[in-house]
């Protein structure tokens, strides 16, 4: 039986209704409708504030179970003239003592809490994360939801969601220090925003990336000093730093802006989300919202009453994704940012704490988040990126994540390259299935089914050494960050190639760092997988050997785009790496290379032995009507001599000498040079790369 709608229109203007969560404006009632969920609460308050006072709230409005609770959702509907032109709304909430591990209550009356579906997030001027972490209350400091936090009307008309499949190419990026320095050439009101990233849109297009991946743009705590951005605050709204317009209404439509130019330029927008835990920290941290509305609901908890929070992802808490009213916040989160924001993908921050269950164990079989949003229509056609391990030891890559669909950052890629480009023993059989496509980590038997393109392939990301640091330190220099250089990675791989850091270096170690960054260049791009590379490298960024500066809002960070000028010749072979792949779409393919790939070395058979460091392969491109390469690569510190063991000479044509100047180094098209002979000489650390016509080829 259906209830009469006037009926139901009764209930609801004088009850409320428990969906959607958050704040509603429903215009032809005259009111607004809220609804926040909290399990365990036994009394909940809503309280609204005007723009001129945002201590003491104009409204007040206390919750009654019998009248305004469904479930564990308590609502209430608002009408607007009772609001009294208020702006800004919070909730005090009230609730029991902690009672053992799984009802670990951190309920106070006196805080004033965040609801965590806002849409927009208000600091007021005396905002207080101290007030926030002691008891007592922190009325007029604590951060505000916006009533109308996305309400402004945005024009989508035009746009067109870009999908790149071989010629992806992604760029991670920071949005405040991409542009936050004075040299990046953007205005002075545009460093640092959304509005700044617009204004390098066309370097961008002229570097040739296909997807950028931003780091963290969700509201989080300005008082944490995390620069990174991994500590959110909320889900559902942009950083206010990243915004050169702070009025409120604009916190969403200016990312749209910056949304709606890369679609236009054909480029993908991904967002880095951090859903795995919240910048409320440990029990020592700020009660800002989830604490303090149902704590146990929201975080593991441990059985420990001096150090009650699991903290599986290393900043003092994480994430209860297997409680469903978790998942849902989640899964709204991601939905807000698909539909309207028009976001293209995520990249999945320590996804594997989505694995965890309420008692910390870890569910091998199933991903419960990622298969909703698999059978999700808003969400499952979204570039989905998985970080398959978290800070506690997990480490899922591969097969072992259950998530089966979605792609993966390859931290053995990364590894395996380094170690083989700095020339450690016994890397030849890594570096073979690296370039492959990692299928010992992505089987493609018929259980599995996995496709390479699952392999997102990295050297460097922003949690680590940038790639010209991993080429000029032997040793992390993190004394800034303030924990006693304790903090990062402790083995990077890296090799200095002879003299630690940047001062006094001499012209021929630079000549070396260069090269070598060539040769991570070249065999990123030529492997089989998803690129990645990390903002700046393409032009030697440094942090001066800082491999972990989450801290570092300052120039350690930030861009220098005087690199750009300094390193143009590293900027041009990354430039035409990245144009020599789209042009040979047989490197990036939906399937592995199988019979298309024949592997060889300085001669007809490949050495695999401990000593060995160099390979050489020939890919066939005629199934995927593209040219042949043969490739040669010689990671050992003297010259070797490959005899090429396919073809004809007169039918090859060199494109790439990493050891070469430029622009030798790297021959344009139309410009490559003839073979002489079905010998080349290939330079200590040096990779070579030759093409011929596939209608000359054929098999030798």
């Amino acid at each position: 039986m259906t209830l009469p709608e006037t009926a139901l229109s009764r209930w609801a203007a004088t009850e409320g209704l428990p969906f959607p969560l958050g704040p509603t404006r429903i215009e032809k009632e005259g009111a607004f409708n809220f609804a926040l969920y909290s399990k365990h609460a036994k009394s909940v308050t809503l309280l609204l504030y005007t723009e001129s006072d945002v201590a003491n709230p104009v409204f007040e409005f206390r919750f009654d179970y019998l009248r305004n609770k469904t479930g564990r959702v308590w609502h209430c509907r608002i009408p607007l003239t009772s609001v009294k032109g208020a702006a800004y709304y919070g909730y005090r909430v009230e609730g029991p003592r902690p009672d053992g591990r799984f009802e670990w209550h951190t309920f106070d009356h006196e805080k004033i809490l965040l609801d965590p579906y806002a849409k927009s997030v208000f600091f007021p001027p005396c905002f207080d994360r101290l007030a926030a972490a002691r008891p007592g209350s922190n009325a007029g400091k604590a951060p505000l939801g916006v009533l109308d936090g996305d309400s402004e009307d945005f024009d989508w008309q035009g746009d067109h969601r870009p999908r790149h499949e071989a010629d992806t190419v992604i760029y991670e990026l920071h949005v405040g220090g991409f542009t936050r320095n004075p040299n990046s050439g953007v205005s002075d009101d545009a460093r640092g925003t959304f509005a700044g990233l617009v204004g390098k849109i066309p370097y961008l297009k002229d570097l040739g990336v296909t997807v950028v991946e931003l780091m963290p743009v969700f509201q989080y705590d300005p008082a944490d000093g995390n620069y990174w951005g991994y500590m959110p605050l909320n889900f559902f709204s942009p950083h206010h730093g990243y915004l050169s317009d702070h009025t409120v209404k604009a916190q969403h439509n200016e990312l749209r802006d910056t949304i709606k130019a890369l679609h236009q330029a054909n480029i993908e927008v991904v967002l880095d989300v951090v859903y795995n835990h919240t910048g409320e920290g440990d029990h020592m941290g700020p009660v800002y919202s989830y604490k303090g509305i149902d704590n146990s609901t929201y975080y593991l908890m441990a059985d420990r009453p001096d150090a009650p929070y699991e903290n599986f992802s290393g900043t003092g808490n994480t994430l209860n994704t297997s409680n469903r009213a978790v998942r849902k916040m989640i899964m709204d989160s991601a939905r807000h940012w698909a539909r309207e924001m028009h976001v293209d993908g995520f990249r999945f921050d320590l996804a594997s704490l989505f694995t965890r269950k309420a008692d910390g164990s870890v569910n091998a079989n199933d991903v419960p988040l990622l298969s909703d949003m698999a059978s999700d229509p808003d969400l499952a056609q979204l570039r989905l990126i998985a970080e398959p391990w978290d800070a506690a030891g997990v480490y899922q890559l591969g097969r072992a994540f259950p998530g089966i669909m979605a792609c993966q950052w390859n931290g053995r890629y990364r590894d395996d390259l380094r170690r083989f480009v700095r020339g450690d023993p016994g890397m030849v059989s890594a570096l073979m299935r690296r370039l492959y496509g990692s299928d010992d980590l992505f089987p493609d038997d018929r259980m599995n089914a996995y496709h390479p393109h699952q392999s997102v392939n990295y050297v460097a990301s922003h949690d680590g050494f940038t790639l010209y640091d991993l080429v000029a330190y032997n040793q992390k220099r993190n004394w800034a960050n303030g924990h006693g250089n304790s903090d990062g990675m402790a083995e990077n791989h890296s090799w200095n190639c002879g003299w630690e850091g940047d001062e006094g270096v001499p012209p021929d170690v630079m000549t070396l760092r260069k090269r070598q960054i060539r040769n991570f260049c070249c065999l990123l791009l030529l492997s089989n997988g998803t690129p990645m590379f990390r903002a700046g490298d393409e032009f030697m960024q440094t942090q001066a050997g800082n491999n972990n500066p989450y801290n570092q809002d300052n120039e350690t960070a930030w861009i220098d785009w005087r690199r750009l000028d300094a390193n143009p010749d590293i900027f041009r072979f990354f430039k035409l790496m990245i144009a020599f792949r789209k042009a040979h779409p047989s490197l990036a393919r939906s399937r592995f290379w199988r019979e298309d790939v024949h592997w060889y070395g300085v001669g007809r058979d490949p050495d695999l032995g401990d000593d060995s460091r160099s390979l050489a392969f020939a890919l066939r491109g005629g199934s995927q009507q593209d040219d042949d390469l043969y490739v040669m690569i010689n990671a050992w510190w003297e010259e070797l001599t490959f005899e090429i063991q396919e073809g004809e000479a007169d039918t090859w044509r060199r494109v790439i000498d990493t050891s070469l100047e430029s622009p030798s180094d790297f021959l344009e098209p139309g410009t490559e040079s003839p073979l002489p002979s079905m010998h080349y000489r290939v330079p200590a650390r040096t990779v070579v790369v030759l093409v011929r016509d596939r209608e000359r080829g054929g098999v030798s």
